[in-house]
């Protein structure tokens, strides 16, 4: 028999809340068994919640992973989801090297507003 968690297990293994994993649930990116009101959650939904997870850590929203998750395929090999995965990895990177340029201009700019006012303020000394 394939092993099964309780929400409170899953939210315990993969170190979140239960209400985490209910939110997931309501957005339609994890579909446990119901055995009367208990979730049954399969391997497949933690390695689902795993995957989203690492997503949202990566910077993807959730509609990105909720893509991604959809486009698994095991019998296909999942080259589309996986050239997918690579299109949305090279956008992210070049979003946050981007980010970075934009610190290191606002960083001159406050570099430059900190300096004019310690001389203001040497002037009025």
């Amino acid at each position: 028999m394939p092993r099964t968690y309780s929400i409170s297990e899953l939210a315990r293994e993969m170190e979140v809340t239960t209400r985490t994993i209910r939110f997931y649930e309501e957005q339609g990116l994890l579909v446990p068994q119901r055995r009367g009101q208990e979730r049954i959650y399969s391997v497949r939904d933690g390695v689902t919640l795993k995957l989203i997870l690492r997503g949202k850590r990566i910077g993807f929203s959730l509609a990105e992973c909720k893509e991604l998750i959809g486009m698994y395929d095991p019998a296909g090999g999942n080259h589309k989801q996986l050239s997918r995965l690579l299109e949305k990895i090279v956008a992210r990177r070049q979003q946050l090297e981007q980010q970075m340029v934009d610190i290191q201009h606002m960083q001159l700019e406050l570099n430059t507003a900190e300096q004019r006012c310690q001389a203001a303020l040497r002037l009025s000394a």
